[in-house]
């Protein structure tokens, strides 16, 4: 880490018991782009190297997470590796893992389908037209996989969309529905409540119980969520029966 990150992290990156057989190794307390970044390229390279004794890895949105068997290491000697990989690198400026992949789903912004987009509009300041295409533009990060299984939390969106929750919550927002707060996009795999705007309407299915892979995306993949009108996204619903609501998928070369 440089001295430039430990003067604005400071006691970052901290390693944390978690219960008898867990660390967490967290390197911020927020959300930011870099932590982000520093947590995907670090639990690669714990996969990479993939210890005797450490059973699971996962990412949250700026920490690593690490079950391991304590029959088989102590955590001493997780946390004595560990503390080694860190110092081996400025995990902040890490490259992000190899073999993401770029999503491009065609999403109807608005209507029926989407009701809240014009309340989301006037509370960043921007018309409907606006909002639409700031949105549409905006290229986001899978930050991390939570709350449901597949379920995908995006970001980071350009600061006007720094949108706290709302107040009360929205009854029911189906699978496919693109919501908005905090900066941060999230798909949604089942039909739920939530505190969050919904501002646009997908055909794609993050969770596929039936596939050989069930989690349609991985923390790092990056999506963008295409405009389309209401027909054209009705007849791509119509005709979408593998999940994927006409999404192109590309590798990103890093």
């Amino acid at each position: 880490m440089t001295a430039n990150d430990q003067q604005f992290r400071p006691g970052f990156p901290a390693l944390r018991p978690v219960g008898l057989a867990g660390v967490l190794v967290s390197f911020s307390d927020r959300l930011e782009e870099t932590a982000n970044r520093a947590a995907l390229a670090f639990r690669a390279a714990v996969e990479a190297e993939r210890r005797d004794g450490v059973a699971e890895t996962a990412t949250s949105l700026a920490s690593v997470f690490l079950r391991f068997d304590p029959d088989a290491i102590s955590y001493d000697e997780m946390t004595d590796w560990l503390q080694g990989l860190l110092a081996e690198r400025d995990w902040y400026a890490a490259a992000l893992p190899e073999g993401r992949r770029l999503i491009r789903v065609p999403t109807v912004y608005g209507t029926d389908l989407a009701p809240q987009l014009e309340e989301a509009a006037a509370a960043a300041g921007m018309s409907v037209d606006d909002a639409i295409a700031d949105l549409g533009a905006s290229r986001v990060r899978v930050l991390t996989i939570g709350f449901a299984p597949g379920q995908p939390y995006l970001g980071r969106l350009s600061a006007q969309w720094d949108l706290p929750r709302q107040t009360a919550l929205t009854a029911r927002v189906p699978v496919g529905a693109l919501v908005l707060a905090v900066r941060q996009f999230t798909l949604f795999t089942a039909p739920s409540p939530t505190g969050w705007r919904h501002v646009g309407q997908t055909a794609f299915h993050c969770f596929r119980p039936g596939a050989a892979s069930p989690f349609a995306l991985a923390p790092g993949d990056e999506m963008v969520f295409e405009p389309v009108s209401k027909p054209a996204f009705l007849r791509i619903a119509d005709k979408a029966t593998d999940g994927a609501g006409g999404a192109v998928i590309e590798e990103i070369a890093e």
